[in-house]
């Protein structure tokens, strides 16, 4: 097997390439983002392309995978701290296969509907939910706290490489064999993921005994607690609600502005789109040591200025020089993504160092939680800005949500951490 991809331009420590565990939660990694790269780009062809959908309807779209998160997240977050979590992590790929794989068989018998979509979205969003929280629990259980940077970064720059080539992939994929068709690559690599997954012979930790089970309400509780008491959590927290503010609008307006409004080709999204690939794989190979030589705390909030300017291109695109078009997108996947990789990179790794081990699913759950919440908000008031200022006007106000976020951790004692390893003060409240 091939080692680690390198971070930072060195070659991964010996303990994570001597790390079963984590080389194959590496690959199964590898393997599923490349087929959720394609469906990132698929799905929403399916509805715009072959389904006829418009803004409002997009906006329903995203917004209903949205909701499916919010609705079982506090959930996930303790059944995955009551259960070992790589059996959930199998058992979310296979049922995320099944769901995907039911596209490309609706479009092949002549039955698929718009509503169909709206289904597997949502269900798929809701597998999702559980695969995450537990995947972020998951880590520190294999990898040891001072490595969690590095880990995060090298699982950071693998799937920004795979996105640089998933995405030109995907628009020649929807070009040659139709977006449908093109989604039965997803559900394929669902089945590799969960393969890979089972192949990991290392032993969790046991889970709480029944007998010792607190009612769910109770656990959420105490998740949603660690994060309210603590102030370096909540200013995280406010930082990802912001970020997750101004994707919301991105994802309800981007691909709509550039289809409809810059007349650009589905082959010629999917590379602008893998070319920012490359900016998330930089922000990855740099995450360690920007947050070594300035500090976590100034990271994440550069990083959230940075990816607001960046975002700012996406409207100043104007649609009368194509080529300068071009450009300003190619500049937002360049820039924005490198800063919103560095983010997400240094962000998980404090809350993995910080909160206990018994409590991560909770206080995971609880994040993606506040981020589905804005983000749906985001995504639904972009939709119907979208309708009332038009795609580019709705664009504009996109950055306004990283700015907040940059004020929100600012606020907190989250910009005077210095090292990752000063964030670890687990407390059971």
């Amino acid at each position: 097997m091939d080692p680690v991809p390198p971070v930072h331009g060195e070659a991964p420590s010996p303990g994570l390439r001597r790390n079963r565990a984590f080389m194959l939660v590496w690959s199964a990694a590898t393997i599923s983002v490349f087929g959720s790269f394609v469906t990132r780009i698929a799905l929403p062809f399916v509805a715009i392309l072959v389904l006829g959908a418009g803004p409002v309807q997009m906006a329903v779209l995203r917004s209903l995978e949205l909701v499916a998160a919010l609705l079982v997240g506090f959930v996930a977050g303790a059944w995955v701290d009551r259960l070992r979590r790589r059996p959930v992590m199998i058992w979310a790929d296979a049922g995320r296969a099944i769901l995907l794989g039911s596209i490309p068989v609706a479009a092949l018998g002549g039955w698929l509907s718009l509503p169909q979509v709206f289904l597997v979205a949502a269900l798929a969003a809701v597998l999702t939910t559980f695969f995450d929280v537990a995947d972020r629990a998951y880590l520190p259980s294999i990898v040891p706290r001072g490595e969690l940077v590095r880990a995060n970064s090298a699982l950071t720059a693998t799937s920004s490489a795979v996105e640089f080539a998933a995405f030109g992939v995907a628009g020649v994929l929807v070009n040659l064999l139709t977006a449908p068709i093109a989604i039965l690559v997803d559900a394929l690599s669902f089945v590799v993921s969960a393969v890979l997954l089972g192949g990991i012979r290392r032993p969790e930790a046991p889970p709480p005994a029944v007998e010792d089970r607190e009612p769910v309400i109770h656990e959420i509780a105490v998740g949603l607690r660690l994060v309210v008491h603590d102030p370096v959590l909540r200013g995280l927290v406010g930082g990802a609600m912001g970020l997750a503010a101004m994707w919301g609008i991105f994802g309800a307006t981007w691909l709509l502005f550039v289809t409809e409004e810059l007349h650009l080709e589905p082959a010629v999204i999917g590379v602008i789109a893998a070319l920012g690939g490359l900016g998330s794989l930089f922000g990855a190979l740099v995450a360690e040591r920007l947050t070594r030589r300035h500090g976590v705390g100034r990271v994440v909030i550069a990083a959230m200025f940075v990816a607001a300017l960046g975002n700012l291109l996406i409207p100043l695109a104007p649609a009368s020089l194509p080529l300068i078009a071009i450009a300003c997108l190619l500049g937002q996947q360049l820039i924005g993504d490198t800063a919103v990789t560095v983010f997400d990179v240094t962000e998980v790794s404090i809350r993995q160092a910080r909160v206990a081990d018994h409590q991560l699913g909770r206080v995971n759950a609880t994040v993606r939680v506040a981020m589905v919440l804005a983000q749906l908000a985001a995504t639904l008031a972009g939709g119907l800005l979208a309708e009332a200022i038009g795609l580019r006007g709705a664009a504009f106000l996109a950055p306004i949500g990283a700015l907040l976020g940059a004020a929100a951790l600012y606020a907190s004692p989250v910009r005077r951490l210095r090292q990752v390893d000063q964030a670890a003060e687990p407390a059971e409240r």
